[in-house]
């Protein structure tokens, strides 16, 4: 062939891979508020930065039914781009192209972008709009099978994160649980294993898409979510954003930023924060924005669990994990979902080199026999073996209550944290007054002339011991008691000190975490 033909029939292959399904099809996708594979890649990455590969790959012939028109790319688009300057693997359904369904050859371009971020250490995102496995492939589709290992040895390596745009279902709703984030855009993205017709015939169960895996319900509910966005445009700036605060690989360190704020500002809006009467509640989250660079902080799973808050800030320009217990919901008291949030969200962190800054206000784990039916045990272990399992610096600031089994799964300082920093309003103690006080004192209480005023005798002598965080300092429970006005700075000293820590443990395969 001249190169004149070649380079004709290149660019004729070229023209039909952006086409994909054709124009019609893209323009549907574009009225109904959507963006196209194409789009979202340019919007996700840097001008000119995205090198596009195996572009001229085409689908197998079908097991079953009429082979379909093959489209160069077979309904992915997958490659290489950068966001912020910083390298990044891509791959993005093409709904267009039998509805992004996946085959063997789509699939094989997917592991091959996502077995080359982890060799070469860059993070991966999947743009995911794909009704699922291609049903005329038959039983040779092994393409999940092999996407399924190359997500999970990728896992701890390089970050991953997956972007549902559409209607998702089967396989790329595991391949989603798999990775480290899952984005959805309202209204839009809805992701479960099997769709309402399947549901409908075999448990006869009457529902919707929205209703069985919308945004809303797997943020809400379910727990899959991390981040929603209200158009494929946010979702894409969520991404963008998310990246910001994530290392390349586990080899590096997150990146910084200038701070843009003064590291010894004085939160002086902490000072009267914290409610005196232990029963009222407040938002956690104020307290975080106070001491943050900037007043910034990009929480995680923001309405699944509410008891308890993860996310990301920074501090004097450097990246932190934050954990903390949120007592505008269930008292900030720890259950089974906000175990398992919490668990998740400190083992990433642990994985990618990022410093956790713990949160403390928590009257224990949540009582009731549904709690413990559900598995509280093995749940709240979760949060235990996390924090005693992670080696990036960690510190605890408990700002009221610290009760209980929460004292511990909140990353006392025997369990692993490198620094406990206390509030004046903070109280160290198995239990409340009142509580502790009926539990030990119930005789003595039932046989004096006065029951209640002895049982208030007793809750005062209680809170004269153990109230206030000053004899666990001076048992050393507690490194140092410090004004609500000073965190930020301190905090921001405290971590500097830790920035040189390094992991001692032994080397071993890997521990058995609680499930």
């Amino acid at each position: 062939m001249e190169m004149n033909q070649g380079l004709q029939k290149l660019e004729e292959l070229r023209t039909r891979t952006r086409l994909g399904g054709g124009r019609d099809k893209l323009d549907r996708l574009r009225q109904d508020g959507r963006l196209t594979a194409w789009d979202r890649i340019e919007k996700l990455v840097d001008r000119d930065s995205f090198l596009a590969l195996n572009t001229l790959a085409e689908m197998m012939p079908t097991e079953f039914g009429p082979t379909p028109t093959a489209v160069p790319g077979d309904g992915v688009v997958s490659g290489f781009g950068k966001v912020e300057g910083r390298e990044v693997a891509i791959f993005a359904h093409d709904r267009t192209v039998m509805g992004g369904s996946l085959g063997n050859v789509q699939a094989a371009k997917i592991v091959s972008v996502l077995q080359k971020a982890r060799e070469i250490g860059i993070p991966a995102i999947g743009l995911q709009d794909s009704v699922g496995a291609r049903i005329q492939e038959g039983n040779k589709n092994v393409g999940f099978d092999a996407i399924f290992r190359a997500i999970t040895r990728a896992s701890g390596i390089i970050p991953q994160i997956s972007a549902i745009f559409g209607t998702c279902a089967g396989g790329v709703a595991y391949a989603s649980g798999l990775m480290d984030f899952v984005l959805m855009v309202r209204k839009k993205s809805h992701l479960f294993i099997t769709g309402p017709d399947v549901i409908r015939a075999v448990t006869h169960e009457e529902i919707n898409v929205e209703g069985l895996g919308g945004a809303d319900v797997h943020m809400e509910r379910s727990g899959v979510c991390d981040l929603t966005a209200d158009d494929d445009a946010a979702c894409i700036g969520l991404i963008r954003n998310l990246l910001s605060y994530l290392p390349d690989n586990c080899r590096q360190l997150p990146p910084d930023f200038p701070a843009g704020d003064d590291q010894n500002r004085i939160t002086n809006e902490l000072v009267d924060f914290i409610p005196s009467d232990p029963r009222k509640y407040y938002d956690v989250r104020k307290v975080i924005s106070s001491i943050a660079d900037n007043q910034e902080f990009m929480e995680i799973k923001p309405r699944f669990a509410r008891n308890i808050v993860v996310g990301f800030c920074r501090l004097a320009g450097r990246v932190l994990g934050v954990v903390a217990n949120q007592p505008r919901h269930l008292a900030g008291s720890l259950d089974v979902n906000g175990s398992d949030k919490g668990a998740r969200f400190i083992r990433f962190c642990d994985c990618f080199h990022i410093p956790i800054l713990t949160l403390v206000d928590v009257p224990g784990f949540l009582p009731g026999v549904d709690q413990e039916h559900k598995g509280i045990i093995r749940h709240g272990a979760k949060m235990l073996y996390a924090y005693a399992e992670s080696d990036v610096p960690k510190i605890t600031l408990i700002l009221r209550k610290n009760y209980g089994g929460g004292k511990q799964a909140m990353c006392s300082k025997p369990v692993g944290a490198d620094l406990v920093l206390a509030w004046p309003t903070a109280e160290l103690a198995v239990m409340g007054a009142e509580g502790a006080v009926n539990v030990i004192c119930r005789r003595e209480i039932s046989r004096s002339e006065d029951p209640e005023q002895e049982r208030r005798r007793l809750i005062s002598e209680y809170e004269e011991i153990f109230g206030g965080p000053f004899e666990s300092a001076r048992k050393m429970y507690v490194d140092e008691v410090i004004r609500p006005q000073d965190s930020r700075k301190i905090l921001i000293r405290a971590f500097d000190i830790l920035l040189t820590k390094r992991r001692s443990q032994l080397k071993r395969m890997h521990g058995n975490m609680p499930v």
